[in-house]
């Protein structure tokens, strides 16, 4: 196993050593590698110190007694001191109010008593001279500021440089004045500094002197002014107290003993050498490693194909994997960081690299580039299949996510309303926190939590109520107990649920009945059509039978030949009617549509019941137009339909009694009309009249089929007309209408 790790691991090392020299190189190495230590960031740090003492101590000091003499005190600071702590009243009762519990305490002690009322009265008076004098007040003011300047010349009095780094310098004002020297210049300096006009001169700057360009500055004190006894240096007090910029021209210098051994800054000197060392070492590292991933180790994208973690990573999402890429790339520039971070670190004389932790950050970093390397190759590979990039994409935690916020908003009006909740809570929480650091917010905060908190809070407690009891009832439907309403309260998204759901409970209850109904009918169509198969073929058997008689004579083998050939007429017109009744529910009986006359198929289907019109006997009333009424029909299957609807009524009709038949033109549609008086009492729900096997004579004297009306339904409705029945006592009466041509 570790043999396939061993390639990837020695090449990742590889790429670690060649960046990490790459960037040490390029981030301080030259710098380094072709600079001395007095030519060092470190060496000039130490300067600037060295200056900032110089500039404060010996060329640009604070004279306390002249400064002194600048200070000032404005109407405005003398109003502001006065009512620091409130108005007259208000600063002799709370003086009262803090003595008045010590001298009740002291009553027994007449001594102590006097003491703290004599205390107390000299505050009043105090506080009473402060709001009636003036002069009173500015001479306290003028005190504290004193006191505040003297304790910030005497801190910088009091430092010094912390490495005690000696220096020779003479230096001399460039507008004239007094030169300042230390010891002799000459040839045996480490370090020289020359200050001229081409140089750039030494500048000791005021808080409000611009920056001498070219000229080097020294630091001031301006952000050190603090305040003392609770009066507070004023801007206009700074601006007199501070000195003004000063420009000086000379030399300034650290002799050659300080960078030798036994010298202040010997070990920096040596730590510096070994720094170099280490990146002269460091770069030559870094080619040797860049060499070798060029020859002899160069890359494979073998190394990462079927590895025991492969099949894993794959199945994780993409968006999972792109989290772990950005991780790994952030891993690799903080490895690129830690070194160069080391590197400014070692050279500005900080911590240097021990060997166990550059073994481990080196390491790490080489596992971090391996894993990149893989993530890299993999993506390449998998993804040149088409479609697997956009299927990843679908099915990755964001869009997930994407499409579980799209769900959310898919009612706006709850969406809205849980993010304004959400966002109210944090608010309250944050308000809160800021409540306890300052008492007026808090109050602030009580009122909005009073009138808008404990509102929203009382009106999402009822909806979680009423969620509650929606939920309880759709629970009640799912368990079948469909007997009562949800209550629908208020006009909210909920409340639009609950009248939904009621819907649904009655759409349930129709469904119930309808289930309940079907299966009724299809018991029933199951008893008529065994009935009315069993009659027919129970005849045929009998006379059958009979047949086989041999003593029977001519007439009666006769007789029961006929019988036999009327009962399976009988049976074959049965059938073939449930074999067209199947394909016209199924939808596969195929129309043949072209232009007829529906006045002359009237009469022709009349026409073929003449005789037994008269047999019965009925009186037939024919009202048809004179002229054609055309439409595109299959002519023979409307035929069959109004051949069923005659032979309705002449075998449901009372005998002697009217039919009639009527067709007329009704706007754009052909409107026929069947009445009869049934001889039969018929049931007030016409709409079963409709269904299959369902007949006028509930106790099936006659020889229909029950299939006419809904053979003549289904025929009508594949015309795409209409076919209604009304019951009004023995009236039966059917209208058909059907668009014209």
């Amino acid at each position: 196993m570790m043999k396939r790790y061993t390639p990837i691991m020695i090449w990742a090392i590889l790429v670690a050593i060649a960046v990490s020299g790459l960037v040490t190189l390029t981030s301080r190495g030259p710098e380094i590698i072709f600079k001395s230590y007095p030519q060092s960031q470190q060496f000039q740090n130490h300067l600037t110190d060295i200056y900032d003492e110089l500039g404060r101590t010996v060329l640009n000091p604070v004279d306390l007694e002249a400064v002194e003499k600048k200070l000032s005190v404005t109407p405005a600071e003398i109003d502001e001191y006065r009512t620091y702590y409130g108005s007259l009243a208000e600063q002799i009762d709370n003086i009262q109010i803090q003595y008045e519990d010590r001298i009740r305490e002291a009553e027994a002690k007449a001594t102590v008593k006097q003491a703290l009322v004599d205390e107390r009265d000299g505050l009043i008076e105090d506080i009473r001279k402060n709001f009636e004098d003036d002069t009173y007040v500015e001479e306290k003011i003028l005190s504290g500021k004193k006191r505040q300047l003297a304790q910030l010349v005497q801190d910088y009095k009091s430092r010094t440089s912390a490495l005690g780094i000696p220096i020779v310098y003479d230096l001399t004002p460039v507008e004239g004045g007094d030169t300042h020297k230390k010891g002799e210049v000459n040839d045996s300096f480490g370090y020289e500094r020359m200050f001229t006009e081409n140089t750039g001169y030494l500048k000791v700057a005021g808080l409000n002197s611009d920056l001498y360009g070219g000229n080097y500055e020294v630091s001031t004190y301006k952000d050190e002014l603090y305040n003392v006894a609770g009066v507070a240096l004023s801007s206009e007090d700074i601006n007199a107290i501070t000195p003004s910029s000063m420009l000086y021209k000379g030399t300034v210098a650290v002799p050659s003993s300080v960078f030798k051994q036994g010298g202040v800054l010997y070990e920096e000197v040596k730590d510096y050498k070994s720094i170099k060392i280490m990146l002269i070492m460091s770069g030559i590292a870094s080619i040797g490693a860049l060499i070798a991933l060029f020859t002899v180790w160069k890359f494979k994208w073998t190394w990462f194909v079927d590895l025991p973690f492969t099949k894993r990573y794959d199945s994780l999402r993409i968006d999972l994997k792109a989290g772990i890429f950005l991780i790994l790339l952030l891993s690799l520039l903080n490895f690129s960081r830690e070194v160069s971070g080391r590197l400014n670190n070692m050279a500005s004389g900080g911590y240097a690299f021990s060997i166990p932790n550059a073994v481990f950050i080196f390491a790490l970093g080489a596992i971090v580039i391996a894993l990149l390397a893989f993530q890299i190759g993999n993506a390449i590979t998998r993804y040149q299949e088409p479609g697997t990039l956009e299927n990843e994409f679908k099915n990755s935690y964001t869009m997930q996510l994407v499409a579980s916020v799209r769900e959310v908003f898919l009612n706006r009006s709850i969406a809205i309303q849980t993010f304004i909740l959400l966002f109210g809570f944090f608010l309250a929480g944050v308000g809160f926190i800021f409540g306890l650091f300052e008492p007026m917010l808090l109050l602030i905060y009580a009122v909005f939590v009073l009138f808008l908190g404990f509102p929203a809070l009382f009106i999402y407690i009822r909806r979680m109520g009423y969620l509650s009891r929606i939920l309880k009832a759709t629970d009640d439907m799912a368990a079948g107990r469909l007997n009562s309403d949800i209550k629908v309260i208020g006009r909210s998204p909920l409340a639009k649920h609950a009248v939904n759901l009621n819907n649904l409970r009655e759409g349930v209850e129709q469904s119930v009945s309808s289930q309940a109904k079907s299966e009724r009918l299809k018991t029933e169509l199951i008893t008529n059509v065994s009935h009315d198969l069993r009659t027919p073929l129970t005849s045929i058997i009998t006379y059958t039978d009979l047949l086989k008689n041999p003593n029977l004579s001519d007439e009666e083998r006769a007789e029961y030949v006929d019988v036999l050939d009327r009962k399976s007429q009988r049976l074959k017109t049965l059938i073939e009617d449930l074999f067209e009744v199947s394909k016209m529910s199924s939808g596969t009986m195929e129309l043949y549509k072209q232009r007829v006359d529906l006045t002359q198929l009237v009469q022709q289907a009349i026409g073929e019941h003449t005789e037994k019109m008269a047999e019965i006997p009925l009186d037939f009333r024919i009202s048809v137009p004179e002229e054609p009424m055309p439409a595109v029909l299959d002519g023979q299957r409307w035929w069959r339909m109004l051949d069923n609807l005659i032979g309705n009524a002449l075998k449901y009709s009372l005998p002697g009694t009217r039919v009639f038949v009527t067709l007329r033109q009704a706007g754009g549609m052909a409107e026929l009309i069947v009445k009869n008086i049934t001889a039969y009492e018929l049931n007030e729900n016409v709409d079963e009249l409709y269904e299959r096997f369902k007949r006028g004579d509930a106790s099936r004297h006659t020889d229909g089929s029950g299939l006419g009306l809904a053979i003549a339904q289904s025929i009508v409705d594949m015309h795409g007309g209409t076919m209604t029945i009304d019951v009004d006592g023995d009236l039966f009466k059917v209208t058909v209408r059907v668009p014209l041509a």
